[in-house]
């Protein structure tokens, strides 16, 4: 007998993975929460039956959402990351000493628990002492601060559930104004191919123009995330990203495997379809 795990990308195409065996399911106060074993990816992790990372895939995701920002300001010290329960974007967060606090705000702690246990890959700088862990609603969290961070990084599931909260226009005020004057703001930005995840992206992106001076969209291929093209969004009241510290970050030393600094600049190079949907961002 063959199992295999399914995810409608559409209504009318999804992706399958064949799977060995079923290591995980249970039900917080949110959602589900399951975790596989496959040949192809390795364990992966799956929230009300969306995928949310691979072994095999997830360092291309949380290179991206983290690295691209810090390159764009290495005066970054006080970071404040939504969501995020799977570890991987505090884990290449603490690769940085000049990083020296870190608020991770996740909602659902059942998914930390669970990926400490199943995902050490991803979870393994958790107990960093820069690391602070908050188990709230994200919206709620941000709403108390002001000019206190250089970096808030939303990490979120999709815009439904328990993550919808964190794709309105108040959210993205409130980051705003959470953030120092220099401040980035980077946000998963969903993927601009399918139609109802077009919309999504375009909702987000219009939210987050309305508060911020610099607003880029930036992509990255990701094989398991529906379509494969997946964006994140790129907000700052100062910082230009097209302006990367290139010889600064290089002199770090840090081993990645998929960002570099010449991919930062190439991948705010969009295709124009995409450019035309966040025109068209009304």
């Amino acid at each position: 007998m063959e199992l295999w795990f399914s995810e409608y990308h559409s209504k009318d195409a999804k992706m399958s993975i064949r799977v060995n065996k079923q290591l995980y399911s249970g039900q917080s106060e949110f959602q589900r929460i399951d975790v596989f074993e496959s040949p192809e990816f390795g364990r992966f992790l799956t929230l009300d039956g969306l995928m949310m990372l691979t072994e095999k895939d997830e360092f291309m995701y949380h290179e991206m959402i983290t690295h691209v920002a810090v390159a764009s300001n290495p005066d970054i010290k006080k970071v404040l990351v939504i969501g995020a329960g799977d570890g991987g974007t505090v884990r290449e967060l603490t690769r940085y000493d000049t990083v020296e606090y870190i608020d991770m705000v996740e909602i659902d702690e059942e998914v930390v628990r669970v990926c400490r246990e199943y995902l050490p890959q991803t979870a393994c700088k958790l107990d960093d002492p820069r690391v602070h862990l908050h188990f709230e609603d994200g919206l709620r969290f941000v709403r108390t601060r002001e000019n206190e961070y250089d970096l808030i990084i939303v990490d979120s599931t999709d815009p439904f559930g328990p993550g919808e909260g964190l794709f309105t226009s108040e959210f993205y005020g409130n980051c705003f104004n959470a953030l120092t004057a220099n401040g980035i703001l980077v946000n998963q930005h969903e993927s601009p191919y399918y139609t109802e995840d077009a919309k999504a992206m375009q909702r987000a992106h219009k939210r987050i123009r309305e508060f911020f001076d610099i607003c880029r969209v930036y992509q990255v291929h990701i094989p398991t995330y529906p379509s494969g093209h997946w964006l994140f969004g790129f907000a700052s009241k100062t910082i230009d990203p097209l302006k990367p510290h290139k010889d600064w970050w290089n002199g770090l030393g840090i081993k990645t495997r998929y960002y570099n600094t010449d991919l930062h600049t190439g991948c705010f190079a969009i295709p124009n379809y995409v450019k035309e949907l966040l025109t068209n961002a009304t």
